[in-house]
C-alpha cells in the first residue's frame, strides 16, 4: 500500500520525518523558586512510518513534548516541524487549518459525541472541515478496526475499547502526517488495551501510519519500533526494538518500576 498519507499542500518528501522537535525548550511560570522547565533542549525525530513510544517518570515532559509537537502548546525555545512545516510561523489559523489536517489524536478519554452513532463519530472531523469521506479508505480503516457491525451503535451501547477503536479509526480518516497517542490505553483493561495497542501497529503495519505514543506502561511501549526515554524535561535514552522486560529495566534507572 503506499505510503503517501495525504494529499493537502503540506506533504512533504518521503525522507522527511513525520513530526520533529529541533532544541525546544518549554517554560512554565513557577512560584517564587522562578520558572519551571518542562523540556530542556530536546532534538528528536519521528519517521513516517513508524510507531514510537514517549516515556519517563512522573513530571518528565512527556505529554508536554507531545502537546508541543501538535501545536497545543508553544515553545519556549527551539522550532516544532510537522513534515517541512515550522510550526512557530504560522497564525493562529493556519495552525488550526495543519492541525485538521496533518494531526490526529487519541486520547486516555475517548472524546466521542454520545449522540452519534460510531459511523459519524470517526467521520466528524471531516465533516467539520468540509471533506468528503473518501468511501473506500473508510471501508478499509473500519476492516482494520474491526467495527464494521458496530457503526451504527451510540458510544454508550460500545464497550470501552470498542470506543477507543472508534477514536483510532477517527484519528486515521483523515490521512493524517503523524497521530499522537497519550495514554491511550489508561482507561481499559489490560484485555482491550492489547487490542488498541495491536489496532496501532497495524495502522503502521499496514496504512502506513506514523505514531507517537506517551505511555507509563512497559507492555504498551513493547509495540513500539523505538522508545525515547525523556528525564527532568531532557531526553535520556532511547531503545531499538524495545521488549516490555528490557524497557522496565530501564525503567528502573529513573527510580520507577
Amino acid at each position: 500500500m503506499s505510503r503517501q498519507l495525504i494529499d493537502d499542500p503540506y506533504i512533504a518528501p518521503p525522507d522527511t520525518p513525520a513530526a520533529r522537535a529541533e532544541a525546544v525548550d518549554r517554560l512554565y511560570p513557577g512560584s517564587t523558586a522562578g520558572s519551571v522547565r518542562a523540556l530542556d533542549g530536546v532534538t528528536v525525530g519521528f519517521p513516517t512510518g513508524s510507531f514510537t513510544a514517549i516515556m519517563g517518570p512522573s513530571g518528565a515532559g512527556k505529554s508536554t513534548l507531545l502537546h508541543c509537537l501538535a501545536g497545543l502548546d508553544t515553545v519556549t525555545g527551539g522550532k516544532v516541524y510537522i513534515g517541512e512545516t515550522e510550526l512557530g510561523g504560522l497564525s493562529d489559523q493556519a495552525l488550526t487549518l495543519l492541525r485538521r489536517a496533518r494531526i490526529g489524536f487519541v486520547f486516555q478519554q475517548f472524546n466521542l459525541i454520545p449522540t452519534l452513532s460510531a459511523r459519524e463519530n470517526i467521520t466528524l472531523p471531516l465533516a467539520l472541515a468540509g471533506r468528503e469521506v473518501d468511501a473506500t479508505w473508510f471501508d478499509t480503516i473500519v476492516d482494520t478496526v474491526r467495527l464494521r457491525d458496530r457503526l451504527t451503535h451510540r458510544p454508550a451501547e460500545l464497550s470501552g475499547g470498542e470506543q477507543q477503536r472508534v477514536a483510532v479509526a477517527r484519528a486515521v480518516l483523515s490521512r493524517p502526517s503523524i497521530i499522537f497517542a497519550d495514554e491511550p490505553t489508561g482507561n481499559l483493561d489490560s484485555q482491550a488495551g492489547a487490542e488498541v495497542l495491536e489496532l496501532l501497529r497495524r495502522t503502521v503495519d499496514e496504512l502506513g501510519q506514523t505514531i507517537a505514543m506517551v505511555t507509563h506502561d512497559p507492555h504498551a511501549a513493547a509495540y513500539a519500533d523505538t522508545v525515547l526515554f525523556l528525564a527532568d524535561g531532557r531526553l535520556a535514552d532511547s531503545m531499538a526494538a524495545p521488549t516490555a522486560e528490557r524497557v522496565l529495566e530501564r525503567m528502573k534507572t529513573f527510580g520507577q518500576g
